[in-house]
């Protein structure tokens, strides 16, 4: 596949605009910085942050054993994903597919981008319907979104259905890893090399507890990475993210310790869950939620925001028909949960 063919024309043509800090990129102490019109005062934040995010592409890099240069920052997983439409979505003539139930950004963005979507449901085990996927695709299908482990669900996908899609789909497949760190499956970052058409996100609001800073990640081929760098904006990333970012990527071990805190106490959930009388289901989950039927979602919900705890419906997505989701929080607001859903 030659990634080149799927990049719309006018970004391809696009002469990127050169910010000060692009431009200079050498050792900046004992340097005297008069070219970017800033304020020469120093309070901490009085410069712009580096456009490219070095420090923290670094500190991903060793973690997650890839190289910075298949590694994109942005503003927040919404603008990663934002950026791919751009870059590879003609307004009013291309489509992407979703597999619903998912998360409900992919088809925002697209609509923002005046880009048609296609659905395929997912099957009643939540996995990918791969032969109808691949059979509704066109050439004006450029991006799939698998969103694994798939968000409001909870599960992985299988990996050869992956890996088939990626394989026999004719444009880019986007694997959004926002809930990865929770799972026992691999990531797919392991095998960008293998797939040229392959790109991987990833966020630090989920594990990492890293929400308030909206800071998303995006692992893909050399190549792709510098076609979304050509439409970036200059300094999409900020310092406080950045230094935030920084400070919490050095503490890798206490990232980890909280995940496997948060598993132990989903398993705990899991368990307490089970034992009220209106849950009917819980599916597995791989994330940090989980995925209950109950026997009037509406109800329970309100029912529990009147007892001060708010949860998400996804009664309205598909499949998902008197669903609740649960993210699992600490031991004390679990136990608080259980108590309360006991009495309803």
């Amino acid at each position: 596949m030659n990634i080149q063919d799927l990049i719309r024309p006018i970004v391809k043509a696009l002469k990127p605009y050169s910010s000060a800090r692009d431009e200079y990129q050498g050792n900046s102490d004992a340097m005297v910085f008069l070219d970017a019109n800033e304020n020469p005062f120093e309070n901490g934040v009085n410069r712009y942050p580096d456009p490219q995010q070095r420090t923290v592409k670094s500190l991903l890099s060793k973690i997650k054993s890839i190289p910075q240069k298949n590694i994109l920052l942005g503003n927040g997983s919404d603008e990663v994903l934002d950026l791919i439409y751009r870059a590879f979505c003609e307004p009013n003539q291309d489509n992407i597919i979703t597999l619903p139930p998912t998360y409900g950004m992919y088809s925002v963005l697209a609509n923002i981008n005046a880009i048609t979507i296609k659905s395929v449901q997912l099957n009643n085990s939540f996995q990918p319907k791969v032969d109808e996927i691949l059979e509704i695709s066109d050439a004006n299908s450029k991006l799939l979104f698998l969103c694994s482990p798939n968000n409001p669900t909870g599960n992985s996908f299988e990996a050869k259905s992956i890996e088939r899609l990626i394989k026999e789909f004719k444009g880019v497949v986007v694997i959004d890893e926002a809930y990865i760190d929770f799972s026992k499956e691999e990531s797919w970052v392991r095998r960008l090399k293998e797939f040229p058409n392959l790109i991987v996100t990833q966020t630090l609001s989920k594990a990492y507890g890293m929400a308030g800073i909206r800071l998303g990640i995006c692992y893909a081929s050399e190549e792709i990475i510098s076609v979304l760098n050509r439409i970036k904006p200059p300094y999409n990333v900020n310092e406080l993210t950045q230094q935030k970012a920084i400070t919490q990527l050095e503490q890798n071990e206490l990232t980890q310790q909280q995940v496997a805190a948060i598993l132990s106490e989903r398993d705990v959930l899991v368990k307490q869950l089970d034992a009220i009388d209106f849950v009917s289901k819980i599916y597995p989950s791989d994330a940090n939620f989980i995925l209950v039927k109950v026997d009037d979602a509406t109800k329970r919900y309100n029912q529990l925001i009147e007892k001060g705890i708010v949860v998400r419906n996804r009664t309205t997505q598909p499949g998902c028909e008197n669903c609740l989701r649960f993210t699992v929080g600490t031991k004390d607001e679990n136990e608080k949960l259980i108590k309360v859903m006991k009495t309803l």
